[in-house]
C-alpha cells in the first residue's frame, strides 16, 4: 500500500463499507448480506485481504477487523484507507454484545467521518448467555443513528439490518474534546483539501500521529501540522492518541451505563463445560491431541489419502488424462503434444497436481478449518499451543499453519496470514519450509520409516525436532520486526452452522482455483524447460559428487533429490524404492530420511512464498534451507562414521 503524497484516489460508486472489531462475526454477516463471497482479493500493496460482493444492487466491502481508526497496523491501515475511498457510501458497523464498550470505542471515532451510519450489535445471543443485554433502542437514541439486533451466525436480525440500511443517515452524536484538541484540530482543517468531508476526522488521525495522512493530506504544509501536533502534545502528560482515547472512553462509559443491563444467567451448557474442558491444564491436552488427530485424519487421510486416489486414478487416470492426450494426439506439433501431455505436461503434470492432488487436501482442510473456526475452538487451540510454540519465538496461532502444512506447504504458506506481524509470518513460513513435510511426503517417509528400527526413527525425530526448536528461536532473533502479543478473545463453544462453513469453503474454494492453480502451470513450465535444455541431466551430474561423498549415499539418490525440488513427494517416493530394493543400508535410510525432511519445498511454495512475501524472501529461504539441509545431513552422516553407527 503506497503512502505516496496527495489525496488517496476516490471511487465513484457508493459503497457500504462493513467495519467491526476483530472476531465481532463481521465476514458471518457479510455471508448473509450477500449470499455468498463474490471477490477475495489482496488490498494493492498489502497481503490484507479484502472480501467485496453485493447486496440490494449495492457494492458492500468486507474490511479487516480493526481496534482504531488510528493506523498502527496493515489491517487499519487497509480499512482506513479503504472508508476514505468511498466518502459516499454508507458504513456498518458490527458490534460484538459482549464486550460494547470495545466497539463503541470504535462508533465514535466513525461518527467522526460523518457518513450515513448503521450500528449492528451482534451475538446478542451470547451476551443473554453471559448475564447481560443491549438496550439497542436506547443506544439509537443516544448515537441518533440506527442501530439493529443480530444473530448473525443464525441469521436473525439480517432482514431488519437491509432495511435500515436503505434509512442509514450519519449519527448525531459527536465527541466535543477539550479546548486544546478542539483548537487545533481547528487549525489543522485549512491544511488539508478544502472541502474534504472527512476533514475533521483526518485530523483527529493526525493528531494521533498518523504521520501517513499528514504527508497524504497536508503535502507541503506537513511541517506546519507537525507544529501544531508538538505544539498540542505538549500540553498534555501522554501522547495524544492516548488524551484522545480517555476522552473517548469517558462517553462510551456513560452509554454503556445507561444501555447494559444484568439479566438472568442461564445455567450452564454443555458448550461451556466443554470450553472450560479445552483449556484445562491437563485435560486439555487430551482433548486437543484429539482434536488435531481427527484434523489430520480428514485431512491427511480423507483428502490426501482417499479423496486424492480417487481424483488421481478414476477422474484423472481415466478421464481426463487420455481424453486430453486423444485430443493432443491430433495436433502435428511434438514439441506442444509434450508441453500438453508429456511427462511434465500442463494437463497430466500441472493440472493433475493442482487438482487431483492438492484440491482435495484444500477442501478438506477448509470444511475442517471452518468447523473448527465456527465451534469457538480455535482459539482454545492457540491458548493450548502458546507456551510449547514460544520456544521457537512464536505464539499459539502458529499452530494453525503448521498443522496445515502437513496437509500441503503451499496451502499453509498462504494462511500465515491470519498472524500479526510480518516478523510472525517470516517465521512460520520458514519453519514450514524447513522441516514441515506435506502429506503426500510425509506418506511416503512413514513408509521409509518401516525399514528402521526404533532407535534408527528416534534419531531421525529427535534431528527433525532439534532443528525446528534451533532454528526457530535462532531466527526470531535474527529476522526484523517486533513479535505480536498473544491476546486472544475466547468465544463460547456453540454448534456450528453448516451453510456458514459452506459459504466460507466455496469462497476459500474459488479463491484457491483463481491465485494458486496458475502457480503449479509456471512450476511445470520450469520443469519442461529443465527437461528439454538437458537441465536435468546437468544437474544430477553436478550433484553427484555432494550426494555421494557428503551424505555417503548412491549416486541413484542425487535425481530423487533433485525431483524433491520441483515436486516434493517425488523425491521422497525416489528414495523409497532404493530403500525397497536395499539400496541403503540403515545409517543412509536415517540420513536421506532427515535430508528429505528438511530439504527445500517444492516448486509451488516457492512461488507462493515470492508471491506473499517477495522475491527476495523467497531467495533467502531456498539460499537458507537447500545448504541447511544438506549440512544436518553431512554432520550426521559424519557423525555415524565418526562413532561407527550402524543400528
Amino acid at each position: 500500500m503506497s503512502d505516496a503524497s496527495g489525496p488517496p484516489a476516490r471511487d465513484g460508486e457508493h459503497a457500504v463499507v462493513l467495519v467491526g472489531n476483530p472476531n465481532v462475526g463481521k465476514s458471518v454477516l457479510f455471508g448473509a448480506l450477500t449470499g455468498r463471497y463474490v471477490e477475495v482479493s489482496n488490498y494493492p500493496g498489502t497481503t490484507v485481504e479484502v472480501c467485496a460482493g453485493r447486496t440490494d444492487g449495492v457494492r458492500l466491502l468486507d474490511t479487516p477487523g480493526i481496534q482504531s481508526l488510528h493506523a498502527r497496523s496493515d489491517e487499519e491501515r487497509v480499512t482506513r484507507d479503504i472508508l476514505l475511498r468511498h466518502p459516499r457510501g454508507a458504513v456498518v458497523q458490527v458490534a460484538d454484545a459482549r464486550n460494547l464498550r470495545r466497539s463503541l470505542l470504535l462508533t465514535v471515532q466513525l461518527a467522526e467521518l460523518g457518513r450515513p451510519f448503521v450500528l449492528d450489535v451482534n451475538m446478542m445471543d451470547e451476551a443473554r448467555g453471559r448475564g447481560f443485554a443491549v438496550d439497542v433502542e436506547r443506544l439509537a437514541q443516544l448515537l441518533g443513528a440506527e442501530v439493529v439486533a443480530t444473530v448473525a451466525v443464525r441469521g436473525e436480525g439480517v432482514s431488519h439490518l437491509r432495511t435500515r440500511l436503505r434509512e442509514a443517515r450519519p449519527m448525531v452524536h459527536r465527541i466535543r474534546y477539550d479546548g486544546a484538541i478542539e483548537d487545533a484540530v481547528a487549525r489543522i482543517l485549512p491544511l488539508v483539501p478544502a472541502g474534504l468531508p472527512e476533514g475533521r476526522a483526518v485530523a483527529l488521525m493526525i493528531l494521533a500521529g498518523d504521520e501517513a495522512l499528514a504527508a497524504r493530506f497536508a503535502g507541503e504544509r506537513r511541517a506546519e501540522v507537525a507544529a501544531i501536533v508538538s505544539e498540542t502534545a505538549a500540553r498534555y502528560a501522554g501522547p495524544l492518541s492516548y488524551e484522545l482515547t480517555r476522552q473517548r472512553m469517558r462517553c462510551v462509559d456513560c452509554f454503556v451505563d445507561q444501555v447494559v443491563s444484568r439479566v438472568a444467567r442461564p445455567p450452564h451448557s454443555r458448550g461451556d463445560a466443554l470450553g472450560r474442558l479445552a483449556l484445562h491444564p491437563v485435560w486439555g491436552w487430551f482433548l486437543l491431541v484429539a482434536v488435531l488427530a481427527v484434523v489430520y485424519l480428514f485431512v491427511g487421510q480423507l483428502g490426501a489419502g482417499v479423496l486424492v486416489d480417487w481424483m488421481q486414478s478414476v477422474v484423472f487416470g481415466r478421464g481426463v488424462n487420455p481424453f486430453a492426450t486423444r485430443l493432443a494426439g491430433l495436433l502435428p506439433f511434438p514439441f506442444v503434444r509434450d508441453l500438453l501431455v508429456g511427462e511434465y505436461g500442463l494437463v497430466t503434470m500441472a493440472l493433475s497436481y493442482g487438482i487431483a492432488i492438492v484440491m482435495p487436501i484444500v477442501l478438506t482442510f477448509f470444511l475442517v478449518f471452518g468447523l473448527l473456526e465456527d465451534s469457538g475452538y480455535l482459539p482454545r487451540l492457540a491458548v493450548m499451543m502458546d507456551r510449547p510454540f514460544k520456544a521457537m519465538g512464536l505464539n499459539g496461532k502458529a499452530v494453525l499453519p503448521m498443522v496445515l502444512g502437513l496437509g500441503c506447504d503451499t496451502m499453509a504458506t498462504l494462511t500465515t496470514r491470519i498472524l500479526e506481524t510480518r516478523k510472525d509470518r517470516l517465521l512460520v513460513t520458514l519453519l514450514l519450509a524447513l522441516g514441515v513435510p506435506c502429506s503426500a511426503q510425509l506418506g511416503v517417509i512413514l513408509g521409509m520409516i518401516a525399514y528402521l528400527p526404533p532407535a534408527a526413527v528416534a534419531v531421525w525425530g529427535g534431528v527433525v525436532a532439534a532443528v525446528m526448536f534451533t532454528v526457530g528461536w535462532a531466527a526470531a532473533r535474527v529476522i526484523p520486526g517486533e513479535r505480536s502479543d498473544f491476546i486472544l478473545e475466547l468465544p463460547p463453544i456453540r454448534v456450528p452452522q453448516v451453510a456458514n462453513i459452506l459459504v466460507k469453503t466455496v469462497a476459500r474454494l474459488e479463491w484457491y482455483l483463481k491465485e494458486v492453480l496458475p502457480l503449479f502451470a509456471v512450476g511445470t513450465l520450469v520443469l519442461f524447460a529443465l527437461d528439454r535444455s538437458g537441465s536435468l541431466v546437468a544437474l544430477e551430474r553436478w550433484a553427484a559428487p555432494l550426494v555421494q561423498d557428503g551424505l555417503g549415499l548412491p549416486r541413484e539418490t542425487t535425481a530423487a533429490f533433485i525431483v524433491g525440488f520441483l515436486r516434493r513427494d517425488y523425491g521422497a517416493a525416489g528414495l523409497f524404492n532404493l530403500a525397497r530394493a536395499g539400496a541403503l543400508a540403515v545409517p543412509q535410510l536415517v540420513v536421506s530420511l532427515v535430508v528429505v525432511t528438511l530439504f527445500v519445498p517444492c516448486v509451488a511454495n516457492v512461488l507462493v512464498i515470492a508471491r506473499e512475501h517477495g522475491a527476495r524472501a523467497a531467495v533467502w529461504v531456498v539460499a537458507f534451507v537447500f545448504p541447511f539441509a544438506f549440512g544436518v545431513g553431512m554432520l550426521l552422516h559424519l557423525a555415524f562414521r565418526v562413532l561407527g553407527v550402524t543400528f
